[in-house]
């Protein structure tokens, strides 16, 4: 289950994630609070928030992948991972010295969107450099288990330090320390021990390039459009299990709490089942995105709270499994000078999915309410996932066929034969 972590590369990686993961975790709840401080509480500041956030991914998300290929990417690591840092310490400064305001949030939100453009393109494909490819699958899922423990225990410290502290400030200069953690992991490997993919020379085109790629690649293509069907919905999911513990059980802040932590805790378990796998399949990746979504299902009919808490379990334990399995067979797919600009490609999607299907869900819960908005959502992620085999076809076979060349005019057939 931990056989990446005989790497040493790897294990210096891995150590400074979990530190920096828990506190980006922590700098998340932090900042969610802050916003409330500085507007009275207004959600749609948050939202807003939220938003410019992931704006940057849609827009810029594609180009993160390109400058992945062109650079090293340890390199590109230690210079994101600095900027993130300087921007959580610029953040903390501000709210310390009693200066800051919402914009102030909006800016910082934005650019640290920006900045992910690049690092998590470069990040997911480092790791293949790092641990080779027989051990791909196993780091990917070591690394899940790891953003989802510190799902788990970065909110939780990060609420009593802002009790103890009476503010969220020093949150923020935690959490630019925590970057310290990676950019010395990165620093101290061994460059003799890694395997580098060359990078790629500049030139026009490398974006299209990437997409067309990818399309002609239906084992490439398909677990894309699976995460592409799932990320409609997988941000949504923490709003419709919010609308079904308050408004359908009547759960107060902290039994939501509970509710969350299920989830989490059955993604973690998610993610260390998948390490003990070798190899990812398409079996594994339409059978976890189809749970994924028939769990959401029976979650939707759950007739008790205790009974809605078991079965989050098993939907976090879908969701990373299938999360696992499709990012291990992009990266062992793709090739090493079009790993970036296919990462890209996959975390785009992964992102993309949630400024349709977050509103979406949260408007039909308020119509229709929660329990047949989280049944729908899972209804349409199963038959996303059925038709994404066909779907995959469908482009392939079209990009694929072949041109018919023009039949010459009888006169010059004849002139040939004679």
């Amino acid at each position: 289950m931990f056989r990446s972590l005989r790497i040493r590369n790897y294990r210096l990686f891995a150590s400074g994630g979990v530190i920096s993961n828990i506190g980006t975790w922590m700098q998340r709840t932090a900042q969610d609070w802050l916003v409330l401080d500085l507007t009275g509480g207004s959600g749609t500041a948050l939202g807003i928030t939220t938003a410019l956030q992931f704006l940057p991914v849609l827009l810029f998300g594609l180009w993160g992948g390109v400058i992945a290929d062109r650079y090293a990417k340890r390199r590109v690591l230690v210079i994101a991972q600095t900027l993130m840092g300087l921007l959580a310490l610029t953040t903390g400064l501000l709210v310390v010295t009693g200066t800051a305001q919402v914009w102030h949030v909006y800016l910082m939100a934005f650019a640290l969107g920006c900045v992910a453009c690049v690092e998590v393109p470069t990040r997911q494909s480092f790791v293949v450099e790092m641990v080779g490819p027989d051990d791909l699958t196993n780091a990917i899922a070591l690394n899940s288990s790891s953003f989802n423990l510190a799902r788990v225990v970065g909110p939780a410290v990060a609420g009593v330090l802002i009790y103890w502290f009476g503010g969220t400030g020093p949150i923020f200069l935690i959490n630019s320390l925590s970057f310290a953690a990676v950019i010395c992991g990165l620093l101290l490997m061994r460059r003799s021990e890694l395997h580098p993919s060359k990078p790629v020379p500049r030139a026009k085109g490398q974006l299209r390039e990437g997409l067309r790629y990818v399309r002609q690649r239906p084992d490439l293509l398909m677990p894309i459009i699976v995460v592409a069907f799932m990320a409609l919905f997988m941000q949504s999911f923490s709003t419709s299990v919010a609308l079904m513990a308050r408004e359908v059980f009547g759960a107060g802040a902290s039994s939501f709490g509970i509710a969350s932590s299920a989830f989490a805790i059955g993604a973690l378990a998610g993610g260390l089942m998948a390490a003990r796998r070798v190899r990812p399949s398409r079996r594994l990746l339409l059978g976890g995105a189809a749970g994924f979504g028939l769990f959401q299902i029976a979650a939707g009919f759950a007739p008790v709270y205790p009974v809605f808490l078991v079965l989050l379990v098993p939907v976090g334990m879908a969701l990373i499994t299938a999360n696992t399995t499709a990012n291990s067979t992009v990266q062992l797919g793709a090739s090493a000078e079009m790993r970036g600009r296919v990462m890209g490609l996959f975390i785009l999607v992964f992102t993309g999915g949630a400024p349709i299907g977050a509103p979406f869900i949260g408007w039909l819960g308020e119509i229709a309410g929660p329990r047949v908005a989280m049944m729908v959502a899972g209804t349409l992620c199963v038959a996303g996932t059925a038709t994404a085999p066909l779907i995959t076809k469908l482009i392939t076979r079209r990009h694929r066929r072949p041109k018919t060349p023009p039949t010459p005019p009888q006169s010059a057939i004849a002139r040939t034969s004679s």
